[in-house]
């Protein structure tokens, strides 16, 4: 229970998790009970700095009611899910004052969200968090815009995706891969820009070799990127604050070095892209299993929305012993579930080592070694994450419009993808059968290096 929300164990409990708690259940839960009790409308306005504005609507305990306190927990994880997936530094919170309040204390310097207020504040959007409490009627309609991503196949390109254990480029001609590489990397503990810089040059100028000419490059990336400008990503936690300006200008240089047209998007927008491209449909929902977890969206227009997709530190899990991630202080987030982070935490209680010393990518391969040897353990490690990708996935169709659901990412390999795919599809299939997206797994190599051929068709030539 949080602040008197209930939680609610699921049918199908992850074979290394049984403490698992999912949110799509906990919430559909509080609000058939509210609406049983006479509800009163909770509003939800999320404002960016482009003006734009996101609006979500649910229910709420009116005030006085004996159940009114787990209006708090129900909202705050609501809103912190609403923050993350869509963006935003000044916020609308219609509905009963307690609630803005709670949220507002929450958001607050020093308070259990400040993280949150200040990477959405000062590090994405450039001003102060605020939250603003008003009437459900009294928060403002919503103003969405989007506009179409990449598809243009022309031309000598390279396509380069830069994850948090691994990067990967490809050459392409006219929209065929004539070369990739994946190289393993560790840019999270450099302290260094050069690092970074050197690392993806080198790789560009090694795909370059394989093309008559280089007419554009476009680039995938965990992190918020705007007009190919860092905004801020994890790949470039070990920078001091001193040379982050250094970071900021690094896609601005490249494009200068090489000359020709660059663009560089979220990866996570980038595998919504791939899928997109490559099932020749939108409602599409790409999530990249890797360093962390990354998150893009097509809408059913073919169009991004500008929203920040940030699903890493999104809740998918209300259980009180849920995983801490170490970034923002919050448990339960997606980045400790769908990413090699969850892997290894899963490893340790099946009971497999998991080698110290190493790159993370040459951990996970370790772990998947023992998948792949038949190691019963290794199944349930997968299978665990089946499990809560199901349940993730019934919470996510709340938020988007979905046609499709794309996985990509190196936690994906192997006989792994298969296991996540098929646990996903069974919690889908028994505990939510009004929901008919499809879940799609692509081929071995698209899961490798999709992203960067993909990424390739994000610039237009002149």
């Amino acid at each position: 229970m949080i602040d008197g929300f209930r939680l609610v164990a699921p049918r199908i409990q992850p074979p290394l998790d049984p403490g698992f708690r999912p949110p799509v259940l906990a919430h559909r839960a509080f609000e058939a009970a509210a609406r049983e009790a006479g509800a009163v409308p909770l509003v939800f306005g999320l404002e960016r700095t482009d003006g734009t504005l996101s609006r979500f609507e649910t229910v709420a305990f009116p005030e006085g009611h004996p159940r009114a306190a787990a209006n708090l927990g129900h909202a705050e994880r609501l809103f912190k899910f609403l923050l993350w997936q869509r963006g935003g530094y000044r916020a609308f919170v219609g509905g009963p004052p307690s609630v803005a309040a709670h949220l507002r204390d929450a958001y607050a310097p020093g308070g259990a969200r400040a993280f949150d207020a200040g990477f959405m504040g000062k590090d994405v959007y450039g001003r102060a968090f605020e939250v603003l409490g008003c009437d459900p009627e009294a928060v403002p309609q919503a103003r969405e815009s989007g506009k179409p991503l990449g598809r243009h196949l022309d031309g000598c390109r390279i396509g380069f995706d830069l994850g948090g254990s691994d990067r990967k480029v490809s050459a392409v001609l006219d929209g065929k891969a004539v070369f990739s590489e994946e190289v393993v990397w560790e840019p999270k503990t450099q302290a260094d820009p050069g690092y970074h810089e050197r690392e993806l040059v080198a790789g560009l100028e090694r795909a370059a070799s394989h093309l008559p000419r280089v007419d554009a490059i476009g680039g995938s990336a965990a992190g918020i990127y705007v007009d190919n400008e860092v905004r801020i990503a994890s790949l470039f936690r070990g920078i001091p604050e001193a040379r982050y300006p250094e970071v900021r200008g690094l896609f601005h240089r490249i494009r200068a070095r090489f000359g020709v047209p660059l663009e560089v998007a979220n990866d996570g927008d980038v595998t919504a892209l791939a899928g997109s491209m490559s099932l020749e449909d939108n409602g599409i929902l790409g999530l990249a299993l890797g360093t962390s977890q990354a998150a893009g969206y097509v809408d059913l227009q073919g169009r991004i929305l500008g929203w920040l997709n940030e699903l890493a530190f999104a809740p998918v899990d209300l259980g009180p012993e849920g995983a801490v991630d170490e970034w923002s202080g919050d448990r339960g987030v997606g980045s400790m579930y769908f990413s090699q982070q969850g892997v290894f935490r899963l490893a340790r209680r099946a009971g497999l080592e998991v080698p110290e010393g190493l790159p993370d990518a040459e951990r996970l391969k370790a772990v998947q070694a023992h998948l792949e040897a038949g190691h019963p353990g290794g199944a349930e490690i997968w299978k665990s994450i089946g499990v809560w990708l199901g349940y993730a996935l019934a919470h996510y169709a709340a938020f988007y419009e979905l046609r499709h659901v794309l996985i990509l990412g190196r936690c994906t390999s192997g006989r792994g993808g298969e296991l996540i795919l098929a646990g996903a599809r069974v919690v889908l299939r028994q505990e939510f059968p009004e929901l008919s997206f499809a879940i799609q797994l692509p081929d071995e190599r698209s899961r490798r290096v999709g992203q960067s051929i993909a990424a390739a068709s994000l610039p237009a030539l002149p």
